[in-house]
């Protein structure tokens, strides 16, 4: 499906009533963008580094920010568990899955401590247990993770629990993306723009992809981006994404899986800087002359046309 550049502001126009509230915040339409800073499994199973990272999303700027949950015993085989992989918690991915899941007594942790930081948080669920897990911390959305787009259990399982729900679309056709609408429904969902290489090369973004989801669906569409750089979720922001979705590190060079497609506190810091900016850049579409330029025109313009309406 094909999208003309003259048809992106209409299609930003055309989603104006479609908003989407985060807790008791609006999301879509006009709305600031709403930026997700993704700790995921970036604190490497510490809960010290989670707080920090917590810390930095607050300094930064950012609305929320997002953890992952698996049972790890359904999520992945016992083959892939028993698959040797040396890590700081032994000698399998299934020692390194099982080191990076917190517990109750973390996420009690976390949940305080983002009260206490005032930032809203959630997470991806992997599965129905870690969905009814996270549930009782009560969590403003639920996001659904690309990998978890065609699972449909888990879907009617997530929108049992009433909130709203973030849903990413990497490595997924417009038809699976469809059917995954279907089941869910429209209300209170938002869409994610994603593509699931992890870093993201420039190439593979198709930001364009994120009006036409738009103009597919009807309900608000964000963009969620492994890419190493700033600049394209940027972009995502100027043409209509209402969330911006980024993995967030202390360090690319730590160990683990998501570091390297991840932002730094400076990267993160940043991206809030420069969509707070392209925000407030944007106007409201009518050209008029501002008082600021008028005595610009009197000291540079040789020539006067028509007389200035209201000066």
């Amino acid at each position: 499906m094909a999208l003309r550049d003259d048809q992106i502001t209409s299609l930003e126009e055309s989603s104006i009533m479609s908003e989407v509230k985060i807790g008791n915040r609006p999301v879509g339409g006009r709305h600031p963008c709403y930026v997700i800073a993704e700790i995921g499994i970036n604190h490497n199973g510490d809960l010290d580094i989670a707080k920090h990272l917590i810390d930095v999303a607050v300094a930064a700027g950012c609305d929320a920010v997002k953890f992952q949950k698996r049972t790890v015993d359904v999520v992945y085989t016992p083959e892939e568990l028993a698959r040797p992989r040396e890590n700081p918690f032994g000698a399998t991915n299934g020692d390194l899955k099982r080191g990076l899941e917190f517990g109750h007594a973390e996420y009690h942790e976390i949940d305080a401590y983002c009260a206490k930081k005032n930032i809203a948080w959630f997470a991806s669920c992997w599965d129905e247990a870690s969905v009814d897990f996270i549930d009782h911390f009560d969590p403003p959305a639920y996001k659904i993770a690309s990998a978890s787009l065609t699972d449909d259990d888990l879907l009617r399982h997530t929108r049992a629990k009433g909130k709203a729900i973030i849903l990413s679309t990497g490595m997924s056709s417009l038809e699976q993306i469809d059917h995954a609408v279907q089941v869910l429904g429209k209300k209170d969902l938002i869409i994610l723009h994603s593509s699931s290489t992890y870093p993201a090369h420039y190439e593979e973004l198709n930001l364009r992809v994120i009006p036409v989801l738009a103009q597919q669906f009807d309900v608000p569409v964000g963009y969620s981006g492994h890419e190493t750089g700033i600049p394209s979720s940027v972009a995502a922001a100027a043409i209509g994404a209402c969330v911006v979705e980024r993995h967030l590190t202390l360090d690319r060079a730590m160990w683990g899986s998501d570091h390297a497609a991840s932002l730094e506190p400076n990267g993160i810091t940043r991206l809030v800087r420069d969509i707070r900016l392209v925000e407030t850049s944007m106007g409201d579409g009518v050209k008029r002359v501002l008082d600021r330029e008028k005595p610009v025109i009197e000291k540079l313009r040789r020539v006067h046309g028509p007389r200035i309406q209201g000066a």
